[in-house]
């Protein structure tokens, strides 16, 4: 156990120190780096890759609640655009943790792998979204909110890849689609931890530590090294050029995603 812990305290920091870097959810990177971690320490493969999500959206709550605050304080959260998304997103949630416990561990994995990837060229070749300020009606908010509330905890990221464009569309602030996002991403990590923890709960190849699909031990460890890493990350990210940095992840998602596809 003890080596155990030491191995999660080193992926949290540097899932933490390549989030705070490069500017995105930490949980593109904690899936992946998950998988490995608990494959080496020699898991059931049957259940890794649903351990790994779990894992991840444990983290996100605490994670996501942090941001949420923040942005909440600073005025920056559309609250009428919170209450049309939050029945797709909870519907969603739930519908993307079935839906990956239906699948095997193996297609899960190589799933995240193809989803990596196209993140990575959605990272190189998009360009920031132009603000166009449609007003938003409530059923393409509810549609919008479990499609991304049912990509996020099918994958076990958070949702600001997809929400920040899509709310981007109905304001000139910016800074309204990033706070938005950030209260979204907590009821979706909410519903999908409580949902892995159900699913999984009498699955017969969990390791001790484990709740349903959601690894205690590891949520602890990434918890205690990932945040102050991620204030690290920002201060290089910030001495380094912007453009370049999303080169350099973009290229490594794609190494991990293609690592993940193949096994």
């Amino acid at each position: 156990m003890l080596t155990a812990i030491i191995i999660y305290l080193f992926v949290g920091a540097i899932a933490g120190l390549l989030a705070g870097i490069f500017g995105i959810g930490g949980g593109i990177v904690i899936v992946p780096a998950l998988v490995f971690t608990f494959l080496a320490q020699g898991f059931d493969p049957a259940v890794v890759a649903h351990l790994a999500v779990g894992t991840s959206l444990a983290t996100i709550v605490v994670t996501g609640a942090s941001s949420a605050r923040g942005h909440w304080q600073r005025g920056s959260v559309r609250r009428d655009w919170l209450r049309l998304m939050i029945p797709g997103l909870l519907v969603g949630g739930i519908l993307g943790v079935l839906l990956a416990s239906s699948l095997s561990g193996g297609v899960l994995t190589r799933l995240f792998g193809v989803f990596a990837i196209v993140m990575a060229f959605k990272m190189l070749l998009s360009r920031p979204p132009a603000a166009q300020g449609r007003l938003p009606r409530w059923w393409p908010m509810t549609l919008a909110g479990a499609v991304i509330g049912g990509i996020s905890t099918l994958f076990g990221v958070g949702g600001g890849v997809m929400s920040v464009p899509w709310l981007s569309r109905f304001t000139s602030r910016m800074t309204e689609a990033v706070g938005t996002s950030a209260a979204i991403g907590l009821p979706i990590a909410l519903i999908g931890t409580v949902t892995n923890v159900v699913v999984g709960w009498d699955d017969m190849a969990l390791p001790a530590g484990a709740t349903g699909y959601v690894m205690w031990p590891a949520f602890l460890g990434l918890m205690v090294t990932s945040v102050p890493m991620a204030r690290v990350g920002v201060k290089i990210a910030h001495a380094l050029p912007a453009k370049t940095l999303r080169r350099i992840f973009a290229l490594l998602l794609i190494v991990v995603g293609i690592k993940l596809m193949i096994g």
